[in-house]
């Protein structure tokens, strides 16, 4: 693992360019940071074999593919218990209406962001699976209105 503060000026603009722009060319994304190619795709390499970059991936425009409603569900676990915690994550990484989950602190165990595309799928997916998971206690859900910022960027400060 690199430590970021190993990073140079030209990682961290390899980085910016490419959190801005996943699909640039080698060559063009040395033309904007100010590498030839050969330097530049040796540091893409090496960000990407340390983790640091793991991954491209196209943004989706949630509304266009019908996924109308946008839930936040705050998940208490029942008991506390290890063995409970554990089961829950697993259920959660599994169900593709979960798109982002947190272990946060607070009243909640569980931040859980899903999308589906209308009130009846959401009923289905709460009924269905989740009030039937006997490790959840509590179940609290918020119900986005409009998303003002989606998709945010790392803040590079270059």
């Amino acid at each position: 693992m690199i430590d970021s503060k190993l990073l140079d000026n030209f990682d961290w603009r390899i980085l910016d360019a490419l959190q801005n722009d996943g699909r640039l060319s080698i060559v063009d994304l040395g033309e904007r940071i100010g590498l030839s190619s050969s330097p530049c795709h040796r540091r893409v390499r090496r960000l990407e074999d340390e983790g640091i970059i793991h991954g491209y991936s196209a943004q989706l425009d949630r509304l266009r593919l019908g996924l109308q409603l946008t839930i936040f569900m705050e998940i208490k676990v029942d008991g506390h218990k290890d063995e409970n915690a554990r089961m829950l994550q697993q259920a959660i990484i599994e169900m593709p209406e979960v798109i982002a989950c947190h272990i946060v602190s607070g009243t909640p165990d569980f931040l859980l962001e899903l999308v589906v595309p209308d009130l009846a799928t959401y009923e289905r997916l709460l009924f269905d699976t989740f009030l039937k998971m006997p490790m959840i206690k509590d179940i609290q859900s918020n119900f986005s209105i409009r998303a003002i910022k989606t998709g945010g960027q790392l803040p590079i400060n270059l």
